[in-house]
Formats: C-alpha cells, sequence, structure tokens
C-alpha cells in the first residue's frame, strides 16, 4: 500500500534564508560586542603610553623619574597613591604626606626622585633605582638642598614606606566608598573611569597590597628593630620576593650604597659585588635589583635588558661629585702618605673589590649571615627560568665584606657596611669610644667630622635614632688608623676629601 504524500513542503527558501541571515547577524553583533569589550578593556588597563621627553630625553632625569617596567605589576594606581597618606596620617612616621619618609624630592616635581609615573591603561606610580640611589645635602641649614644621582640615599626610611602600604590596605578604611570621596576631592574622573576604580581598581589593588604582607612579615617582627633611615636588608628582600623562602631569624640591614663609577669593580679581575661579595658582577646586581622592583618577570625580556644596559652604563659613567667645601691642600698632602701607609693595602690595592675575611675586617656579622650557598643557586635558577642570561650570585659560602672603592667617601656617610658610625673622624676612633648611639637621616653635612650632622634637635627632627647596641647595629671592627696620632688622623681626613 502506498504511503500518501506529504502535505508539509517544509521550509520556504525565504524563510530559511532570514533565519540564516539573523543567526548571522546575531554572530556579528556578538563578535563586535566582544571585539569593543576587548579593545576597551586592553584601553583602559593595558595600553601603555610613553612618558613625556622631559624625562627620556635627558639621562639624569630618566634615571630620576624614568619607568623600569614596574608600574605594570608593581605598580599602584596614581589617584590612589595620591590620597593614601590624607585617609591615613596616622601611619607615616611623621607630618608631610610622603616627604615623611625622607624620599629626595625637587623642588616643582610632582613626585619625589625614584618615583615613576605611567599610563598603563590608567596612571600607575611605581619605583626605580633612584628612590635608594639618589642622595641630597646641604652645606648649612639655610642652604638649598643639592641632589646627586647615584648617591645613596641615606634620609630614606624604606622601612617605614614598606609597612605603610601593607597598613592601609589592612584598615578596614581601605574600601572604595572611602577613596572614592578622597579622590573625587582632588579630580574630576569620567563617569567610566569612577565605576572602574571603585568596582574594579580598588579592590585589585587592596588585594595586590595585602598580598605583600606575608613577604614582609619580616618587619613586624618586635625582636627586629626597623633599619632607620637610609638602610634596607637587601638579601632578605631576595629571600621573602625572589625565592619566596617562609621568614628565617636572619637579620642584616646596610647602608644604601653609591652607584656612582660602577664600572670600577671588575669581575674579570676577581672583584666581587654588593657588601659581602655575593654577586659576580654590575649586570648581576642591576638586573637583580630590577627584577625586585618588577615584583614579576619581565613583559618583555629583549625590552628589560636594553634598561638594564642603559642603567649600566649611565652609572658607570657618572662620577663622585667633588667635596663641596675648602680643602687644606697641604695636609691633603701630607694626608695621602697615612693613606699610603694605613689604608691604601685593602682600598687602593688589588685587594680593593675583593672579600676581605670577617675575621680580618672584625665588623658585624649579621650581614653575612643573611645569605647562604642555597639561597643563591635557587635564585640564579629563577632568574634563569624567566630566560635572562647573567653570571649571577656566587653560589659560594660568604666569608667576609668586600674593601670598597673610596671614590666620593666623603658623601657615603654614615660608614661601616651597616652605617653604624656616623663620621669618618669618629671611624679613626677605637670602637668604644664611637658614638653609642646617634641620629640618621640628617642631610645638613659637617664638614669638621666629614659626615652628616647626627646630634642635636634638628637631627633628631628629621632621623631615625641608631644603637650600635640594637641587632643589626654594631660599631665593632674596623680599627685601622685608630692608633694614629691625632696629626696624621687630621691629615688623612683632609685627603679622604679629595677622593
Amino acid at each position: 500500500m502506498k504511503s500518501a504524500p506529504s502535505t508539509n513542503p517544509g521550509p520556504r527558501p525565504a524563510q530559511f534564508l532570514a533565519r540564516r541571515r539573523s543567526l548571522l547577524v546575531a554572530l556579528l553583533v556578538i563578535l563586535a560586542l566582544g571585539v569593543a569589550g576587548g579593545a576597551f578593556a586592553w584601553y583602559k588597563f593595558f595600553r601603555e603610553e610613553p612618558q613625556p621627553e622631559w624625562i627620556t630625553s635627558d639621562p639624569d632625569m630618566r634615571f630620576k623619574y624614568g619607568s623600569i617596567g614596574a608600574e605594570r605589576d608593581a605598580g599602584i594606581p596614581y589617584w590612589i597613591f595620591y590620597v593614601l597618606p590624607r585617609m591615613f596620617p596616622e601611619k607615616l612616621p611623621g607630618p608631610g604626606g610622603y616627604a615623611a619618609f625622607g624620599v629626595v624630592w625637587e623642588e616643582g616635581q610632582e613626585l619625589p626622585v625614584g618615583f615613576s609615573k605611567k599610563v598603563v591603561g590608567f596612571p600607575r606610580v611605581a619605583n626605580n633605582c633612584a628612590s635608594c640611589h639618589t642622595t641630597s645635602y646641604r652645606t648649612q641649614a639655610d642652604a638649598a638642598p643639592v641632589f646627586v644621582p647615584t648617591g645613596p640615599n641615606h634620609t630614606l626610611n624604606l622601612w617605614a614606606f614598606f609597612r605603610f602600604l601593607v597598613d592601609c590596605a589592612k584598615d578596614p578604611r581601605f574600601k572604595a566608598d572611602n577613596l572614592m570621596t578622597e579622590i573625587n576631592l582632588v579630580t574630576d574622573l569620567s563617569f567610566i573611569d569612577r565605576l572602574l576604580y571603585r568596582f574594579v581598581i580598588i579592590p585589585i589593588t587592596r588585594k595586590r597590597l595585602l598580598e605583600r604582607e606575608q613577604q614582609f612579615a619580616w618587619l613586624y617582627r618586635e625582636d627586629f628593630p626597623p633599619w632607620g633611615r637610609g638602610r634596607d636588608d637587601a638579601m632578605n628582600l631576595t629571600k621573602y620576593f625572589m625565592i619566596r623562602w617562609p621568614m628565617d631569624d636572619s637579620f642584616g640591614p646596610t647602608d644604601m650604597p653609591s652607584l656612582w663609577n660602577l664600572g670600577k669593580y671588575r669581575a674579570d679581575q676577581g672583584m666581587r659585588m654588593n657588601f659581602a661579595g655575593d654577586s659576580h658582577d654590575a649586570s648581576s646586581v642591576v638586573i637583580d635589583s630590577a627584577l625586585g622592583l618588577l615584583g614579576a618577570p619581565p613583559k618583555d625580556n629583549a625590552e628589560f635588558l636594553g634598561e638594564v644596559r642603559w642603567l649600566i652604563e649611565y652609572v658607570s659613567a657618572k662620577r663622585a661629585p667633588p667635596y663641596p667645601f675648602a680643602i687644606d691642600t697641604a695636609a691633603a698632602s701630607r694626608g695621602k702618605q697615612v693613606f699610603a701607609s694605613t689604608c691604601a693595602g685593602c682600598h687602593a690595592s688589588a685587594r680593593t673589590g675583593t672579600v676581605i675575611p670577617l675575621a680580618e675586617v672584625g665588623t658585624s656579622p649579621e650581614r653575612v649571615g643573611t645569605w647562604n650557598e642555597r639561597a643563591a643557586r635557587e635564585a640564579n635558577a629563577v632568574v634563569a627560568g624567566m630566560g635572562i642570561e647573567r653570571p649571577g650570585l656566587v653560589e659560594a659560602p660568604l666569608t667576609g665584606y668586600v674593601a670598597a672603592f673610596l671614590d666620593g667617601i666623603w658623601l657615603r656617610a654614615p660608614y661601616l657596611h651597616n652605617g653604624s658610625v656616623p663620621t669618618l673622624r669618629d671611624l679613626l676612633e677605637p670602637p668604644v669610644q664611637r658614638p653609642a648611639s646617634f641620629w640618621r637621616g640628617y642631610d645638613v653635612y659637617d664638614p669638621d667630622r666629614v659626615g652628616f650632622v647626627s646630634s642635636g634637635a634638628e637631627a633628631e627632627r628629621s632621623g631615625t635614632r641608631h644603637e650600635v647596641s640594637a641587632r643589626g647595629g654594631g660599631n665593632q671592627g674596623h680599627v685601622f688608623g685608630t692608633a694614629l696620632p691625632a696629626a696624621d688622623k687630621a691629615d688623612l681626613l683632609e685627603y679622604l676629601k679629595t677622593l
């Protein structure tokens, strides 16, 4: 029996085509929305704008304010950075906003030296090398400050700055409503930017800052004293931020070093870098320091290493500034002979730039105890995993401290690797006669004692107290020259001013 013919003719061609067109239009709309959304996200969060020419075209300005790429992962949104001191003044170490941290701040500049501002989607603030390696001094209390790029920042309270950021994020007032109230008082963001700050940027910033709390845990230990102005605990920073070790009991703050004439350290002549000789050469030091500031692997290794090469060329070409006061040339000439017989054996010989055994120099061992061979291997592996080649950190036990070159020694106070002796005149006294406590971080220079003024009301107001009895603060050792006659000491000091 034959089946009846179907009476359903199926979709008409016109209806079928219309349906296809509708689906195609819907897909195109979805695609367009996706592209538009992606473009919007890229523009608002990831696009990078070059810094202004006044920064990039001048080498000193580039060093002081130029970006090394840290804004991408370690940067703080500009307007959050701007209002934090207004919201949390009680968490600052003193009055004056960010100036309370002892940052070097040039008149007329929007940000302190060593703070870079760059648009990565939105304006962000990060640090560069100059934050720790630009110094300032005044020849007298009523004089204008003189700024020296590549000098050691003896006024910076880095310990307090690190804690400030974490403490702000931990405060329950760090939330969108409060921050937006403060931001709206100082700028007029667009409607879209206000939404982005409120619902995306502020919550992410708080999360990122809170993530640092564990890495900064040793800054909160009551048995570890504050570093004080002009010091940092460099190798513990490397342990806790680069190789992510759990906190141990080591503690070894040291002075911020100068970077001028860095090319004088020659790895091919057996010289080592860093206070304890834990790095092979200048490129390794700059790479590791820059990676610490980035807070993440570089976005582009070629770009990053290009910036490192520029930095090395810049600091290698810089020379120590001349002593700004009068020098007794006759005394300096006599002092040169004293230097040759007393100091040159370590500081102007084949030993210069090499490690002097701890038993010989006799200074505080705390810095040596913050690092070891295993830490060096793991740190080198982390950097190699990023695809970056460098001689790296020395995979050997630390045994002492590097005999430093003395160029610009007049501006590198306080002295010894941990900054425990305020002036060169004090350094030429036996340890028991050196100051047991003094104030670090005042920028008025004392040409008689050859160092910064470290006592008195103004030094106390501007500085942090250094106690040599506190852990990591000992002023023992380096007794070379302490037995010289007073006249020879005076002549030697005069000669040291000429270096």
